[in-house]
């Protein structure tokens, strides 16, 4: 594969082992809720779904790596366009149910990695 998709997806899965850690282990702590722009009490209240929104992004990017991995080609970037666009409308989502910003942070990532990977 190709040095420029390999690296577009590289770094939307890694992207995603960041949100983890943000949301699995730093949700209470001053960075993550600076990050997520939330109070200690509400960060306290909701730990737990935090940390497994986390798992799912953790998911994401280790379907992306999957894809970067696989022995099969053809294969992987099949595996590579699945994951980015579940990572597209997540980011989609996110930005309309939570904060617009969101889109930027997720979906335009992806949408680049997938133009990268496709015509890649």
């Amino acid at each position: 594969m190709a040095l420029l998709p390999s690296l577009a997806v590289a770094l939307v899965g890694l992207l995603h082992v960041y949100i983890l850690v943000l949301e699995m282990f730093l949700w209470t702590t001053p960075r993550g809720r600076k990050a997520f722009g939330l109070t200690a009490d509400f960060a306290n209240k909701t730990k737990a779904l935090a940390a497994n929104q986390g798992l799912y992004n953790g998911f994401l990017s280790a379907g992306l790596m999957w894809g970067l991995l696989h022995p099969v080609p053809e294969f992987g970037k099949q595996i590579e366009l699945f994951f980015l666009t579940l990572v597209g409308v997540a980011g989609v989502f996110g930005a309309a149910t939570a904060k617009p910003k969101i889109f930027f942070i997720q979906s335009v990532p992806a949408g680049i990695a997938i133009l990268a990977v496709y015509f890649g």
